[in-house]
């Protein structure tokens, strides 16, 4: 029995001090589609999704962070089928070590200092959902924030 999950990005920009009107970021995402999840299965369900941002001069000191989603936890994560809950997580490397949040409760963010001016930079959010987890058949899902300070 297989089930079909997945987690919809939702995206926020925050200027963090007022700017000229010419100086801004912007931030796509694309989501993440973990496919079929076998709870008989011995491996990990993998999948990535990406982060894009792009600022002007001068904006410096960019933060992308990501959001509890519905779960109101970062660990783990929750994607959800009614009352029935599927653990994930998104993290900020392919090793699937460190949590991508909000740098609270053991989470790590992305930062970057000085940005390239006007080109696109890409993010990649690598998720997981842990094997051997006994669920029912349906589709899960979550929706997650993200937010570029600058």
């Amino acid at each position: 029995m297989t089930k079909a999950c997945g987690v919809l990005l939702v995206v926020a920009a925050v200027a963090a001090v007022p700017r000229a009107a010419d100086a801004a970021c912007t931030i796509t995402t694309t989501s993440i589609r973990f496919g079929a999840y076998d709870p008989l299965g011995t491996s990990p369900n993998d999948s990535t999704g990406t982060v894009t941002y792009r600022c002007a001069p001068p904006d410096r000191n960019v933060s992308i962070m990501l959001g509890t989603g519905a779960s109101g936890s970062f660990n783990p994560r929750q994607l959800s089928k009614g009352v029935e809950q599927l653990s994930y997580n998104l993290y900020r490397d392919a090793a699937r070590s460190v949590t991508w949040g909000d740098g609270t409760g053991g989470t790590s963010f992305y930062f970057d200092a000085d940005p390239p001016n006007w080109q696109d930079v890409v993010l990649t959010i690598y998720a997981r959902v842990p094997a051997g987890q006994d669920i029912s058949a349906g589709s899960y899902t979550d929706g997650v924030s993200v937010v570029i300070n600058f």
